[in-house]
């Protein structure tokens, strides 16, 4: 069984400034997509490794077809069920034939082997398990993918947000180039995960591995107050509410999944005049077809998802923002590695 360790609770330092990606000027400000592509799960039910539906991948390429007709890629993040189905797999070989879509890697330690761990909230986190079965399961699931796709993956978010003290360093050993497992200004640390409060939306180098936070910006009179006034009206009854019905401070992270249209196109609005180069989206890959998650329950759900990435879309467009795949991503990114004072700037990571 898989020990406590000093997983709980990890707080990754902010990167230093020296750390920040330097977007080529040719870059310009661009926006990206990458898909929690996973499992269905009750999500009021207590995890169980048992829990490995993949059926809404079928649905996948008229999503895909959609994404397709704004012209945007998107990078699938597989896990274990998924890069285990035959079905799946044979879906989602065909939409990466569009030379731009591409896979990457998802880990859920509860349905990824090997399984040593207890299956509970706290060992949900990936980053909290010891880090010789953390590296285990990962190398497994990069390894199945590799076999199912053709081809190594070199992005990686851990399932929850769950990054520990050794990720990054098992995820250079396993040759991984990106990483987008951090959601700026979210802290998890009160169910035993990492706390990202003083994570930036920029992207930076850390050692081997480059991090694109999840882009989460605060909007409303009071934004400059940012995660701090955040937290603290979480300590007030409906504080966060109430301040958000006011307009005078709300959270946004570039997601449609419990994300209202209205704020988020305030959010793309804020992120691109605070300079963010590029903006990092993202959903659930079971919100494409209703009844897998809180955020899609019937058709009109769905049907408001779509509509919010049709708004989005177009804000972008008349902001001059354009999407960037996987790999314009890496070689903008990745193309020059960082001078050692740059990497041990991000924390050691």
């Amino acid at each position: 069984m898989g020990e406590r360790h000093s997983g709980s609770g990890y707080r990754p330092p902010a990167p230093a400034p020296a750390s920040f990606v330097q977007w080529p000027e040719g870059f310009g400000t661009r926006f990206t997509i990458f898909v929690d592509t996973e499992e269905e799960f009750d999500w009021r039910a207590p995890l169980a490794r048992e829990a490995r539906g993949t059926g809404h991948i079928a649905a996948m390429p008229t999503a895909h077809a959609r994404f397709a007709a704004h012209g945007v890629p998107l990078t699938w993040l597989v896990d274990h069920p998924v890069a285990s189905c035959p079905r799946a797999v044979e879906i989602l070989g065909q939409l990466i034939e569009d030379g731009r879509s591409a896979i990457g890697t998802q880990l859920h330690p509860w349905v990824n082997p090997p399984f040593e761990e207890v299956v509970n909230n706290f060992n949900s986190f990936a980053g909290n398990l010891p880090p010789a079965l953390e590296e285990a399961k990962l190398a497994a699931l990069t390894d199945l993918i590799a076999t199912a796709f053709g081809s190594r993956p070199l992005a990686y978010r851990a399932g929850r947000y769950g990054v520990g003290p050794n990720t990054f360093a098992i995820l250079a050993r396993l040759g991984y180039r990106i990483d987008t497992s951090m959601r700026s200004a979210y802290d998890y640390s009160r169910e035993g995960g990492p706390d990202f409060s003083i994570i930036p939306n920029h992207a930076f180098h850390a050692g081997a591995i480059v991090e694109l936070p999840l882009t989460t910006v605060f909007t409303g009179a009071l934004r400059q107050g940012g995660a701090g006034l955040h937290r603290r009206l979480g300590s007030l009854p409906r504080g966060r509410g109430a301040a958000a019905r006011l307009g005078l401070l709300s959270r946004v992270a570039l997601t449609p999944e419990d994300m209202p249209l209205a704020e988020a196109l305030e959010a793309v609005r804020v992120a691109v005049g605070e300079g963010v180069r590029l903006l990092n989206f993202s959903f659930h890959s079971p919100s494409i077809e209703p009844g897998h998650t809180p955020y899609v329950r019937d058709a009109a759900d769905l049907a408001a998802f779509w509509r919010w990435w049709s708004a989005v879309f177009a804000l972008l467009a008349r902001l001059g923002v354009a999407p960037a795949s996987l790999a314009e991503i890496l070689d903008a990114a990745c193309g020059a590695a960082p001078t050692s004072a740059s990497a041990a700037g991000a924390g050691g990571l």
